[in-house]
C-alpha cells in the first residue's frame, strides 16, 4: 500500500503538533538543513541542538522567515530587502525561521 504525499505530510504535521515541535533551518554554501525543536525553544536552545559549543559561545542569531528567504532569493536578497534580523539568545524561534548562528568558543 502506497501512502500519498499529501497523506504523509498530514501524518508528519499531526505528529509535530502532538509532540509540540517546530522546524527551523540552517543554510550555508554546501548544505541546507532542517532541524526539529520544541515549540517553546529560544535561539540559544535551538543552537544547542546543532552543537553544544554553539550554545555555549552564542553571540546572536541572524534570522529571516522561510517565506521571506524564498521570496527574496536567499540570504543576500533578504539582507538587501531589510527582512534579515539580528536576535538575541532569548528570541523564540518561529516555525520555518532560517537562522545563521554567530558564536565564539
Amino acid at each position: 500500500m502506497k501512502i500519498s504525499d499529501t497523506a504523509l505530510n498530514q501524518i508528519i504535521q499531526t505528529g509535530y503538533q502532538l509532540l509540540g515541535l517546530k522546524t527551523f533551518f540552517t543554510s550555508g554554501e554546501k548544505e541546507t538543513r532542517a532541524w526539529s525543536a520544541k515549540k517553546e525553544f529560544n535561539a540559544g536552545q535551538c543552537s544547542g541542538i546543532i552543537h553544544t559549543d554553539i550554545e555555549r559561545g552564542f553571540i546572536r542569531a541572524e534570522t529571516v522567515s522561510y517565506n521571506d528567504y524564498i521570496s527574496h532569493n536567499g540570504e543576500q536578497g533578504s539582507k538587501d530587502n531589510g527582512v534579515w534580523r539580528q536576535e538575541g539568545k532569548d528570541y523564540i524561534v518561529n516555525e520555518g525561521d532560517v537562522i545563521y548562528f554567530r558564536f565564539n568558543v
